[in-house]
C-alpha cells in the first residue's frame, strides 16, 4: 500500500493511493465501508492513524481491497492528483534520526573505513518539508548539497527491540533527501545544525509498505540535480540494513510512531565531487527510489 498526507483546498488529510492513481481520504473512506472503527476513523492525520498499529495497517488493506473489487463511496472522498497538494507523508514526526556513513560507495569515495557501529544524529523536525516545496539556501552557508536517501517510518513505539521485532514495528518506507550545508558542517565538527536548517528534510512523496516494496535492501536509488545523474546506487550497498538500525537506535532512544529513520546516502554527494557541485537558486533536485516513486523539490534562496 502506499499511504499519503495531503492538502485539498487547504485542509489538511491522508489517505491511499488507489491502482488508478486516484488518492482516497482514508477516515472517511473506512466510515462508509467498515464504520465499526470510530476512534481509527476519527484519526486527523496519519500519524494518529498509524498509532491504532496493526488495526490500522489492516483496516486500511481492507478498505483497498474492498475498492479494488468495486465497493463504492462518495465521490468526495476520492480525488485526483491535480486536485490535491502533496504533503510529507508523515507532516508531524516527534523525531528525525538520520545515519552518517552507511553506504559502503559513499565510504570508499571519502576513503574512510567503514564504520563498527551505525553513526547516528538529529534533523529537527521543523526542517521538514513536502514534494514540491522549495528547498531555502540559508544566507549563511555556500555550500549546501543534496543526499538520496531511504527513510523508515514507525508504527510502533518502542525501545529495546530485538531486530526482528524491529521489522515488526516498522510502517513502511519513504524518500527522504538529507540537504547538508558542508560549511557550517564541517565547521561546527559535528552535524546538527548543518543538516537542520529550515527545509532541509525533504520528504515524500508515498509511505509505502514493505508488502509493496518487496525487500527493502535490494532496490535502486538515484538523485538527479537539473536531470543530470549524480547519485546511483542500490540499498543493497547499505552497511547497516534497516532492521539493524532500528534495533540499535531502540537500545538508547524510545521510538515512537511516526518517528522518520534516514538510512544514509549512497557515493556521488556534491561536496566529493571534482570539481564540488552545491545548489544555487533555479536548481531542481529529484530523488527516485525504486517502486516508492520520485522526491521533486525546487531550490531557492
Amino acid at each position: 500500500m502506499k499511504f499519503c498526507s495531503f492538502s485539498h483546498r487547504d485542509i489538511a488529510r491522508f489517505g491511499l493511493l488507489l491502482p488508478d492513481d486516484t488518492i482516497v481520504d482514508l477516515p472517511q473512506a473506512g466510515k462508509s465501508l467498515l464504520g465499526d472503527e470510530e476512534s481509527l476513523f476519527d484519526s486527523p492525520d496519519l500519524k494518529s492513524w498509524l498509532s491504532h498499529g496493526a488495526k490500522a495497517v489492516e483496516s486500511a488493506r481492507e478498505i483497498l481491497k474492498i475498492l479494488e473489487g468495486g465497493g463504492q463511496i462518495d465521490a468526495d472522498a476520492v480525488f485526483g492528483k491535480d486536485e490535491i497538494r502533496l504533503l510529507a507523508p508523515i507532516p508531524n514526526p516527534g523525531k528525525i534520526i538520520a545515519i552518517g556513513l552507511n553506504y559502503r560507495d559513499h565510504a570508499e569515495e571519502q576513503n574512510v573505513p567503514l564504520p563498527k557501529d551505525p553513526l547516528i544524529f538529529a534533523k529537527f523536525p521543523s526542517s521538514l518539508i513536502g514534494p514540491g516545496d522549495a528547498i531555502r539556501l540559508p544566507e549563511i552557508s555556500q555550500k549546501v548539497d543534496p543526499e538520496a536517501e531511504l527513510c523508515v517510518v514507525m508504527l510502533k513505539n518502542g525501545r529495546g527491540l530485538s531486530r526482528e521485532s524491529a521489522r515488526e514495528a516498522i510502517a513502511g518506507f519513504t524518500i527522504g533527501n538529507d540537504v547538508s550545508a558542508r560549511d557550517l558542517q564541517f565547521s561546527d565538527r559535528q552535524w546538527v545544525r548543518g543538516k537542520s536548517c529550515d527545509t532541509f528534510a525533504p520528504c515524500g512523496p508515498f509511505l509505502v509498505t514493505e508488502d509493496e516494496i518487496g525487500d527493502p535492501h535490494r532496490i535502486d536509488i538515484e538523485l538527479r540535480l537539473n536531470g543530470n545523474l549524480q547519485q546511483s546506487s542500490n540499498t543493497r550497498n547499505l552497511i547497516f540494513d534497516c532492521y539493524t538500525l532500528v534495533s540499535f537506535i531502540s537500545q538508547a532512544i524510545t521510538l515512537e510512531t511516526g518517528d522518520l529513520i534516514f538510512t544514509g546516502t549512497p557515493d556521488g554527494v556534491g561536496v566529493f565531487r571534482d570539481p564540488p557541485v552545491f545548489l544555487k537558486p533555479g536548481d531542481v533536485v529529484e530523488v527516485t527510489i525504486e517502486k516508492i516513486g520520485t522526491l521533486k523539490n525546487p531550490v531557492t534562496s
